[in-house]
């Protein structure tokens, strides 16, 4: 076993290698860019090696200064985790010829399976059931219009060398090809240095299933069962789960027989994912393959007890599988959700900033369930425009689908995030949903449950009971700290009449409390709420206690006049008032929100590509205005009126913030 490695990454994957080196008793070598110097991985590791710039062309790409790194610290071997030069089979052989070990899959099966269109010929040469699709390179936009009408819309258009979501473009006519071929072809080329393209025919109402590979260099190989990662976003994985609620014993059986004889004929020797398009009646084609660890690895450590780094760690090393196929079985569910730097309320666009606020829930057994947070950031680090924008992996395991959804709603809720925008109220929404506890899935689930884009949900009764008890408490707590300090709020501060407006609805109550508990009696419905265990302070942004039996926690915030709190999907603005008070508040005239029909806005922080319109000139809506890179995915902006464009706020190369002007209207 190697005594020293190199971890060629950065975030929580490095992070992750870290912790299963620490226990083999490796050490650990992290490289870093100036925008990962004060990380977490750097701080966790044994030695660290500045590579260069922040943007990873310059530093995490630049296979010499890795092979430079690992000659400068002594290290025997590099794991590259997954993304940069996890899937460059160059790099695989560079470290060969430098005496390196590379922890992943030998170059020959990397070259076979790697590259997309390569692996495609390869699957229909094997006989496995393929997409239907142009396996080729294409020349330019026009040749990609009549391949797409050749296969028949809608079809799928796809960087070679892509993964991780970018390079990837559904196009349902001939204007979706035109706009989707050149803006996937120059996400391929900054974000992979490649920018091969192919098409294939688009699986309608699919979904994503992956089986996990792991092969030794003596020719075993085995596969660790499946998992749905079917709730997508822009083609990149938001929610998983393992195992699929889709497959019988016999659909699983066959899938992970045919990954594994696919992995076979490459001489795969370490961990790899086969990915297919799966249609609701079980039958199932090749998509890909990944031969690198995945983003979603912990779901299937979760329910096999495998730890795939440490099993990467052995392969590399020479040793042979120490358990065959039949000693593998499945214990449990596990649930991934993907905590991400963006702004579900605004199209799910990218957010950056420092994290001023992040606490994370508590980890490992939780009694119903356990938890697992795979993170990379501590509490004040920052999220950059440099790397993909995910916080975490938040997992919970339980003995069945209904208990992990349930841990996983519970873990999402003890999830404390304050700077950049975050997804966890659109992650909850999808776990109190009814179609994702039946299981019935597909990778237009968001578009199909959201087609507006995400607003939040309506409280249910009961999380409508917990956000009137948190308020009703915080403002007695309020109320009682202001009295000791003033002295002169005693008859407030006994009132026992109340009246809270939670999302414009006003509800009277009458409070009493006793014994540790606050009892709130609503008189026009005839029942009371019952709260204990409140565990509170003002300026806490976290509410927790008991309502009704049930333990909870919400996200609370002040605001004028009373509080914001969000318990999961459901964001209201509460405020408790006297009687009195209620009466005068509700003959308030309601603001206006300012005219912004006349203005298109950055969405998000980001570099723009291109300028399409010119200052005079006359757009239809839906015509582009823009093009501006985020995160290494390019965004069209569009017109969403007729008009003729009376200014621009910005021009080819521009930097621009969330909410610039990029143009305006007459």
């Amino acid at each position: 076993m190697f005594s020293k490695i190199l971890i060629a990454n950065r975030g929580e994957i490095a992070v992750r290698i870290i912790k299963t080196c620490r226990r083999m008793g490796i050490a650990t070598v992290v490289v870093y860019s100036e925008a990962d110097a004060d990380s977490l991985a750097v701080s966790m590791a044994g030695e660290t090696v500045f590579i260069g710039p922040s943007p990873a062309n310059q530093s995490y790409l630049v296979a010499e200064k890795i092979i430079a790194a690992c000659h400068q610290t002594g290290a025997q071997a590099v794991h590259p985790g997954f993304g940069f030069l996890s899937e460059k089979a160059e790099f695989a052989r560079q470290c060969a010829e430098a005496g390196i070990v590379f922890i992943g899959p030998n170059p020959g099966a990397i070259d076979a399976m790697g590259d997309k269109i390569q692996s495609k010929l390869f699957a229909a040469r094997a006989n496995i059931s393929i997409v239907p699709g142009h396996i080729g390179e294409i020349d330019d936009t026009a040749h990609a219009v009549r391949i797409a009408e050749e296969i028949v819309y809608p079809v799928m258009i796809k960087a070679s060398a892509g993964g991780g979501g970018k390079g990837i473009r559904v196009a349902w006519n001939r204007r979706d090809v035109e706009e989707g071929f050149p803006a996937v072809r120059a996400e391929a080329k900054g974000a992979f240095g490649d920018d091969r393209i192919f098409i294939e025919k688009f699986i309608v109402n699919p979904r994503h299933i992956e089986i996990q590979v792991l092969g030794d260099k003596h020719g075993h190989v085995v596969h660790l069962f499946e998992r749905e990662c079917s709730i997508q976003r822009r083609n990149q994985k938001v929610i998983e789960e393992a195992p699929s609620p889709l497959l019988d014993p016999e659909t699983r059986a066959a899938m992970g027989a045919q990954a594994v004889a696919l992995a076979q004929a490459v001489n795969y020797d370490s961990a790899g994912t086969v990915e297919f398009v799966a249609g609701q009646d079980k039958s199932f084609y090749f998509l890909e393959m990944n031969t690198r660890l995945q983003v979603e690895h912990p779901v299937t450590e979760l329910i096999t007890g495998v730890d795939l780094v440490e099993q990467m760690l052995r392969v590399a090393a020479g040793e042979v599988l120490s358990f065959g196929q039949d000693e593998l079985s499945i214990k449990g569910w596990a649930i991934e959700s993907r905590i991400y730097a963006e702004d579900p309320y605004r199209k799910f666009l990218p957010s950056i900033g420092r994290l001023s606020r992040y606490g994370q829930p508590a980890q490992g057994d939780q009694g119903a369930y356990t938890v697992r947070n795979d993170t990379g950031v501590r509490e004040g680090d920052e999220i950059s425009t440099f790397y993909d924008p995910m916080i975490a992996k938040l997992c919970a395991w339980a003995p069945d689908r209904q208990a992990a959804i349930a841990g996983m709603a519970r873990a999402l809720e003890d999830l404390h995030i304050e700077g950049p925008g975050h997804n966890t109220a659109f992650l909850s929404a999808v776990m109190d949903q009814p179609r994702f506890a039946s299981g019935e899935l597909s990778t237009n689930y968001i578009k199909d449950e959201f087609p507006d884009g995400f607003t939040g949900l309506e409280p249910q009764p009961w999380q409508s009971d917990i956000i009137l008890a948190a308020a009703v408490s915080m403002h007695l707590t309020l109320s009682e700290r202001a009295r000791s300090i003033g002295g002169s709020l005693t008859a407030i501060n006994h009132r026992k009449d109340w009246v809270v407006l939670a999302g414009g609805v006003r509800c009277d109550v009458t409070v009493s409390e006793g014994e540790g508990r606050l009892t709130i009696d609503l008189p026009a419905e005839g029942r009371s709420i019952t709260l204990s265990d409140r565990n509170w302070r003002p300026g806490s942004a976290l509410f927790s206690a008991i309502v009704n039996g049930r333990a909870f926690t919400a996200t609370v915030a002040a605001a004028p006049e009373g509080f914001m709190i969000r318990f999961r999907a459901a964001r209201q603005r509460v405020l408790v008032l006297t009687p009195s008070g209620a009466d005068l508040h509700q003959r308030l005239p309601v603001k206006l929100p300012p005219d912004t029909s006349r203005t298109v806005v950055s969405p998000m922080p980001g570099l723009v590509v291109s300028m399409d319109v010119v200052e005079g000139e006359e757009v239809k809506e839906g015509q582009v205005i823009c093009v501006i890179e985020a995160m290494k995915m390019q965004n069209i902006i569009r017109a969403e009126r007729d008009g003729q464009i009376k200014m621009l706020g910005a021009k080819t190369g521009d930097s621009v913030a969330a909410d610039d002007v990029l143009a305006q209207f007459a």
